[in-house]
């Protein structure tokens, strides 16, 4: 908390507020520190029993210690082909936005900050590694970032998550648990019950490396990033073919995702990214035609560029 201090975090700042032991700590901490410039948001999500005990934990928590409180009910129930936490992750950001919108200035929130922690960070990089993840899914979470105008901050993410359940106890403060926690179908519980306890007992520092691992990847990310940036100027938006067959196959790759991405926020997989290429590769004649599938679209060659567009039944189709 010193060093997120240290950085003066606007305020007034906005704590994402579960109830549970690492966001009541991040809470208490955040209070103590900014008496006066701290609320809490408390997002629920409906996909449990307990959601309404979790809420009434918030309410009175918050009661106690003189936090304004503000409470969203989201339906965050999963898309067919999208993963729970994918859902419920979307969900609670676009919460975040929506509150950072209710309020105006000199009032308005100018920071929000998540309770995630160091074992949260290892976890999220064993499962990008679990998947074959790149350097974006290597890079794991970041410790801030600004999204809609608001910046987002980690304050805990160095900290172990032993160490955070030791400083609420030893201030006989309580906390929720979530039952979905313990539920061994979901592989980051897993992760916790099982890899994590071998990995202290073999790699006693594993977090703190494990973290420098993530801080370099995220560099080289941003690197990369640049890159393509330079690269999609370089070639057009939308890119055009000639331009890009210029360009080592690599650096086609780097762009290609990058374009996706920032105009189209979708990810090809590696599959879709290396058919991609090779159709590019043979494009050399001016009746070639490309219509590959792209995340949740097609790829397709119009004139001398490409284009993506949504499949018809896509969330992007819409409207």
């Amino acid at each position: 908390m010193d060093a997120f201090a240290a950085r003066a975090p606007a305020l007034p700042l906005a704590v994402a507020f579960s109830g549970g032991a690492d966001s009541t700590a991040l809470l208490l901490a955040c209070a103590g520190r900014w008496p006066g410039q701290v609320r809490a948001w408390h997002v629920h999500h409906g996909l449990q029993a307990a959601a309404d005990g979790f809420e009434r934990h918030c309410v009175q928590v918050c009661a106690r210690l003189g936090v304004p409180l503000r409470v969203r009910r989201v339906d965050a129930r999963p898309a067919p082909g999208q993963s729970p936490e994918d859902a419920a992750r979307n969900r609670r950001y676009e919460s975040f936005e929506a509150l950072s919108r209710t309020d105006i200035a000199p009032t308005a929130i100018k920071t929000v900050v998540l309770a995630q922690h160091a074992d949260d960070q290892v976890e999220t990089l064993l499962l990008a590694l679990s998947r074959g993840a790149g350097l974006p899914g290597l890079a794991a979470m970041p410790a801030h970032w600004r999204r809609g105008g608001v910046d987002y901050g980690r304050p805990l993410l160095g900290v172990p998550g032993p160490a955070v359940r030791a400083w609420l106890r030893a201030r006989g403060e309580s906390w929720v648990e979530d039952p979905s926690n313990a539920d061994p179908r979901f592989t980051r519980n897993r992760i916790r019950a099982h890899l994590l306890p071998a990995l202290e007992a073999v790699f006693p520092r594993f977090r703190r490396t494990f973290a420098r691992s993530a801080a370099h990847a995220a560099q080289a990310q941003a690197i990369l990033q640049d890159v393509a940036a330079q690269d999609l100027a370089a070639c057009g938006l939308p890119p055009r073919i000639a331009a890009l067959r210029a360009l080592p196959p690599a650096r086609q790759a780097n762009l290609l995702r990058h374009w996706l991405l920032s105009a189209h926020a979708q990810t090809p997989s590696s599959a879709q990214l290396a058919e991609l290429l090779a159709q590019i590769d043979a494009c050399v004649t001016r009746g070639h035609g490309i219509h590959l599938k792209a995340g949740r679209g097609h790829v397709r060659r119009r004139g001398d560029a490409l284009a993506w567009e949504p499949a018809p039944d896509s969330p992007s189709s819409a409207g």
